[in-house]
Protein backbone atom coordinates (compact mmCIF):
# COMPACT_ATOMS: atom_id res chain seq x y z
CA UNK A 1 0.00 0.00 0.00
CA UNK A 2 2.77 2.24 0.86
CA UNK A 3 4.29 1.71 -2.58
CA UNK A 4 1.21 2.62 -4.20
CA UNK A 5 0.86 5.88 -2.42
CA UNK A 6 4.66 7.12 -2.99
CA UNK A 7 3.94 5.66 -7.14
CA UNK A 8 0.76 8.52 -6.85
CA UNK A 9 2.75 11.26 -5.11
CA UNK A 10 5.53 10.60 -7.61
CA UNK A 11 3.15 10.70 -10.42
CA UNK A 12 1.55 13.57 -9.19
CA UNK A 13 5.00 15.75 -8.72
CA UNK A 14 6.01 14.54 -12.07
CA UNK A 15 2.64 15.80 -13.74
CA UNK A 16 2.62 19.06 -12.16
CA UNK A 17 6.61 20.20 -12.96
CA UNK A 18 6.14 18.79 -16.74
CA UNK A 19 2.63 21.56 -16.72
CA UNK A 20 4.99 24.38 -15.00
CA UNK A 21 7.49 23.76 -18.14
CA UNK A 22 4.74 24.28 -20.41
CA UNK A 23 3.82 27.47 -19.20
CA UNK A 24 6.70 29.19 -19.82
CA UNK A 25 6.14 32.49 -21.44
CA UNK A 26 7.95 32.43 -25.40
CA UNK A 27 8.29 36.30 -25.20
CA UNK A 28 9.20 39.21 -23.27
CA UNK A 29 7.31 42.46 -22.42
CA UNK A 30 8.79 45.46 -24.30
CA UNK A 31 8.45 49.02 -24.39
CA UNK A 32 5.23 50.79 -23.27
CA UNK A 33 3.05 52.54 -25.77
CA UNK A 34 0.18 54.81 -25.11
CA UNK A 35 -2.29 54.96 -27.29
CA UNK A 36 -4.77 57.48 -28.17
CA UNK A 37 -7.91 56.91 -30.55
CA UNK A 38 -10.10 59.44 -32.21
CA UNK A 39 -13.12 59.86 -34.27
CA UNK A 40 -12.88 63.15 -36.80
CA UNK A 41 -15.65 64.76 -37.96
CA UNK A 42 -17.00 64.97 -41.49
CA UNK A 43 -14.47 66.76 -44.16
CA UNK A 44 -12.00 67.49 -40.85
CA UNK A 45 -9.44 65.16 -41.40
CA UNK A 46 -6.93 66.80 -43.45
CA UNK A 47 -7.49 70.14 -41.18
CA UNK A 48 -6.93 68.25 -37.93
CA UNK A 49 -3.30 66.25 -38.98
CA UNK A 50 -2.65 69.59 -40.28
CA UNK A 51 -3.20 70.91 -36.80
CA UNK A 52 -1.63 67.83 -35.27
CA UNK A 53 1.58 68.62 -36.88
CA UNK A 54 2.45 72.03 -35.70
CA UNK A 55 1.45 71.32 -32.07
CA UNK A 56 1.11 67.25 -31.19
CA UNK A 57 3.99 66.53 -33.62
CA UNK A 58 6.48 68.98 -32.59
CA UNK A 59 5.84 68.04 -28.59
CA UNK A 60 6.72 64.48 -29.55
CA UNK A 61 9.92 65.76 -31.50
CA UNK A 62 11.10 67.72 -28.15
CA UNK A 63 10.02 64.60 -26.08
CA UNK A 64 12.09 62.47 -28.03
CA UNK A 65 14.72 65.15 -27.85
CA UNK A 66 14.47 65.43 -24.09
CA UNK A 67 14.57 61.63 -23.87
CA UNK A 68 10.98 61.40 -22.62
CA UNK A 69 9.70 58.75 -25.17
CA UNK A 70 11.50 56.84 -27.89
CA UNK A 71 8.86 57.54 -30.81
CA UNK A 72 5.46 58.18 -32.05
CA UNK A 73 3.44 57.57 -34.72
CA UNK A 74 0.01 58.65 -35.72
CA UNK A 75 -2.01 55.81 -38.05
CA UNK A 76 -5.12 57.52 -39.69
CA UNK A 77 -7.71 54.76 -41.55
CA UNK A 78 -10.88 54.16 -41.95
CA UNK A 79 -13.69 53.59 -39.89
CA UNK A 80 -15.23 49.94 -39.33
CA UNK A 81 -18.03 51.48 -38.68
CA UNK A 82 -19.96 54.57 -37.57
CA UNK A 83 -18.60 54.86 -33.38
CA UNK A 84 -15.22 53.60 -34.54
CA UNK A 85 -11.96 55.89 -34.01
CA UNK A 86 -10.34 56.78 -37.43
CA UNK A 87 -6.81 58.04 -36.22
CA UNK A 88 -4.43 56.25 -33.72
CA UNK A 89 -1.99 58.42 -31.40
CA UNK A 90 0.64 56.66 -30.64
CA UNK A 91 4.05 57.45 -28.30
CA UNK A 92 6.72 55.10 -27.00
CA UNK A 93 8.12 54.80 -23.38
CA UNK A 94 11.05 52.79 -22.72
CA UNK A 95 9.46 51.31 -20.00
CA UNK A 96 5.75 51.80 -17.68
CA UNK A 97 8.28 53.73 -15.30
CA UNK A 98 9.18 56.54 -17.84
CA UNK A 99 5.82 56.99 -17.99
CA UNK A 100 5.46 58.39 -14.58
CA UNK A 101 7.23 61.39 -12.82
CA UNK A 102 7.50 64.28 -16.22
CA UNK A 103 4.55 66.38 -15.24
CA UNK A 104 6.68 69.28 -15.16
CA UNK A 105 8.42 68.27 -18.31
CA UNK A 106 5.48 67.67 -20.26
CA UNK A 107 4.14 70.70 -19.20
CA UNK A 108 7.32 73.27 -20.22
CA UNK A 109 7.38 71.47 -23.46
CA UNK A 110 3.76 72.00 -23.97
CA UNK A 111 4.44 76.22 -22.81
CA UNK A 112 7.25 75.86 -25.39
CA UNK A 113 5.22 74.27 -28.02
CA UNK A 114 1.95 75.68 -27.05
CA UNK A 115 2.36 78.59 -25.32
CA UNK A 116 0.79 79.35 -21.88
CA UNK A 117 -2.48 78.01 -20.75
CA UNK A 118 -4.92 80.57 -22.81
CA UNK A 119 -2.83 79.29 -25.51
CA UNK A 120 -3.48 75.72 -24.93
CA UNK A 121 -7.50 76.58 -23.66
CA UNK A 122 -8.08 77.80 -26.76
CA UNK A 123 -6.04 75.08 -29.26
CA UNK A 124 -8.65 72.51 -26.98
CA UNK A 125 -11.60 74.43 -27.81
CA UNK A 126 -10.91 74.70 -31.39
CA UNK A 127 -10.33 70.78 -31.60
CA UNK A 128 -13.81 70.16 -30.03
CA UNK A 129 -15.77 70.63 -33.43
CA UNK A 130 -12.88 68.57 -35.39
CA UNK A 131 -12.60 65.52 -33.68
CA UNK A 132 -14.03 62.91 -30.58
CA UNK A 133 -11.94 61.63 -28.48
CA UNK A 134 -12.14 57.81 -27.60
CA UNK A 135 -10.17 57.06 -25.22
CA UNK A 136 -6.46 56.04 -24.41
CA UNK A 137 -4.88 52.82 -23.45
CA UNK A 138 -1.68 52.00 -22.46
CA UNK A 139 0.21 48.92 -23.56
CA UNK A 140 3.15 46.91 -23.83
CA UNK A 141 5.09 45.38 -26.80
CA UNK A 142 5.48 41.98 -27.01
CA UNK A 143 8.92 40.61 -28.28
CA UNK A 144 9.28 37.16 -28.67
CA UNK A 145 12.72 35.09 -28.10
Amino acid sequence: MKKVINLLILTVILCSSTSLFAQEKSYTQGSAWSVGFIKVGANMNVEYLNNLKNTWVAMQDEAVKQGLIVSYKILSGSAANPEDWDIMLMREFKDLAAMDGNDDKWQAISKKVIGGEDASKKLNESRVSMRTIYGNKTVREVVYK
